[in-house]
């Protein structure tokens, strides 16, 4: 059946955090959820674009400040979060980089896989305990049609790899990482019977800030035919992240994309993927290494506790079910 963003049910008493909500994908994404009742949680590196981003938006917006190439920037928005909100209905792990300016976090990790993939591990890990007790509460993972140019280790070498600035497989690599991701953390959620579900979705193609990038030269002529004649614009991008947020007939453990054009645009859809981004063991290595470079442990309540911050963030080890 067609979706659109008028099957976006009430959202009204939800709170929805958003990463890289200032533009493109991520704002379009905040836009859908507070047109329809939630409060929604701006995060973004640069806080005076996502307080502009909130004044478009209007409704229940606030703006935290986010930098995912840093853990510290991390750990320090995730306890303002925590500190305002005492439960989290969303978490979409939207923002990302392509091709950066740089060519290592503030960490030490090559910036694809620390921006796209590890700052997310962390920060979804700082916050799920806020979630795991709330009724149809999701954690979306933003993905993309170029995991399938991941191949390679994903191993701690790679993590903190000098190279990758303008790769491709860098890149690619980074969006493997997020789908093991989600279908890991979905797994381990089934397992401890939270109430908190994964899901992954991609937007296909569509003109956003990420392709003004420093892209690989060979790469610029076909980036431009194929945003030309294969995008969609930002606002029909996101609802494969809207439709996996919000629709409750969408199962944990879905992945969504658009429908026609080899998965470039169009009505949102159960998306195809690699067959390594459906290596389980690959998904539980790729979860213990995030663990041993973020120094983030995940914690699962169980469902039946009520949804409140803990105390604080202690790092113990989520056993695999």
């Amino acid at each position: 059946m067609a979706w659109s963003h008028a099957h976006v049910p009430d959202q009204s008493g939800r709170t929805a955090l958003v990463t890289g909500a200032s533009g493109g994908i991520g704002l379009e994404t905040a836009r859908g959820l507070a047109a329809r009742g939630a409060h929604v949680v701006l995060a973004c590196r640069d806080v005076g674009r996502g307080r502009a981003a909130a004044a478009r938006i209007g409704g229940g917006t606030e703006v935290v400040r986010l930098d995912l190439a840093s853990l510290d920037s991390v750990r320090e928005a995730a306890e303002r979060v925590r500190g305002r909100h005492g439960r989290l209905d969303l978490l979409v792990n939207n923002a990302g980089v392509m091709f950066p300016d740089y060519r290592r976090t503030q960490d030490g990790f090559e910036a694809h896989f620390g921006v796209n993939h590890l700052g997310h591990f962390a920060l979804t890990g700082l916050l799920i305990d806020l979630m795991t007790a709330v009724p149809g509460s999701r954690v979306v993972t933003v993905a993309s049609l170029a995991h399938r140019a991941g191949f390679g280790a994903l191993d701690a070498e790679q993590a903190r790899s000098a190279t990758g600035r303008r790769s491709v497989t860098a890149y690619g690599r980074s969006k493997l990482a997020n789908l093991l991701f989600a279908r890991e953390l979905q797994h381990r959620l089934a397992a401890a019977g939270a109430a908190t579900a994964s899901l992954a979705a991609h937007p296909g193609l569509s003109p956003t800030g990420l392709w003004h990038g420093d892209a690989p030269r060979l790469l610029r002529p076909v980036a431009a035919a194929g945003l030309r004649w294969l995008a969609q614009p930002a606002d029909r991008a996101a609802l494969p992240s809207l439709r996996a947020a919000t629709d409750p007939r969408v199962p944990g453990g879905a992945h969504l994309g658009p429908s026609e054009l080899f998965e470039s645009r169009g009505e949102p859809a159960p998306a195809r993927s690699s067959r390594a981004s459906r290596d389980v063991a690959a998904q539980a290595r790729l979860w213990e290494l995030s663990e041993e470079l973020t120094g983030v442990r995940y914690v699962f309540p169980s469902a039946s506790m009520a949804a409140e911050p803990a105390v604080a963030v202690c790092p113990v080890t989520g056993a695999r079910g």
